[in-house]
């Protein structure tokens, strides 16, 4: 099986929680005090990420990915699940809800990837910044993490909270960068593509975007019409490209708002 996954069972609905490229399944920590007492939680790392080796025979675009998830969840025995995914996961929790539309109760996407009109054909220079800041900065993260100055040139581009940002979720997300194998193989396997499948208007969908997020900025990667026409589309002020990090609160509540259109 190419996903990792820890599954926390409680009463209720279950939850499935996708990272994003070069992220873990920690990084949805802020969320889950709340999220957990609402129901059952899957987390996920994908294949090298989060401590789940990297197979180079394994295919990382979306749809691929989501038909692996699509596996897991039958492996498990799961009932209809709600799809939370952020970034890449959110690309993939739409492409897994247009593919196995059975397996699919909501779909959450977090300042979700693959909606831009022109697909990318080659990695833009300088974007992997991130990638190779937290590579080079892996070892000395724990003491650097502590100034201000590193936390606004690791994180002032994820999110406008980068000051108050708990010390956790920053050295969580640098190492989980920094170790993740997969990030290119997961980029490259997104180039050329886009999110153009059609979900069926049963299952519930929500697209959420932070108004500042520079990673997927509004002008290039936020093309309404490539979402399925039943969508709600929320912005929310003073977020950035991970809003579980900036708004737990407020992302639970469309979570379970999410949840309620479930006939």
């Amino acid at each position: 099986m190419p996903i990792k996954y820890q599954l926390k069972e409680s009463n209720g609905p279950v939850f499935v929680l996708i990272h994003g490229m070069g992220s873990a399944s920690n990084a949805w920590k802020p969320l889950l005090p709340e999220l957990e007492s609402y129901g059952s939680i899957l987390l996920l790392d994908l294949p090298g990420h989060g401590g789940n080796p990297l197979d180079p025979e394994i295919a990382m675009d979306p749809a691929s990915m989501a038909h692996a998830i699509a596996d897991l969840i039958n492996q498990l025995d799961l009932p209809p699940v709600h799809l939370i995914g952020n970034s890449l996961g959110g690309w993939i929790a739409l492409e897994l809800a247009a593919a196995k539309p059975d397996l699919i109760a909501s779909v959450t996407g977090l300042a979700p990837a693959g909606l831009w009109l022109t697909p990318f054909l080659h990695r833009i220079p300088g974007t992997d910044l991130s990638k190779r800041m937290a590579k080079a900065s892996s070892g000395i993260a724990p003491t650097a993490l502590k100034s201000l100055a590193a936390r606004r040139l690791g994180f002032s581009r994820i999110s406008p909270h980068w000051e108050e940002m708990d010390y956790q979720t920053l050295l969580d997300a640098v190492t989980a960068m920094s170790e993740s194998d997969g990030y290119y193989p997961a980029w490259d396997a997104t180039l050329n593509r886009r999110f153009d499948s059609m979900i069926s208007d049963r299952i519930p969908t929500t697209i959420v975007f932070g108004d500042s997020d520079f990673v997927l900025p509004s002008r290039t990667c936020q093309e309404r019409s490539l979402a399925p026409a039943h969508a709600k589309w929320i912005v929310l002020e003073k977020v950035g490209h991970a809003p579980m990090w900036d708004e737990p609160s407020k992302v639970v509540k469309i979570i379970n708002e999410t949840v309620s259109l479930v006939k």
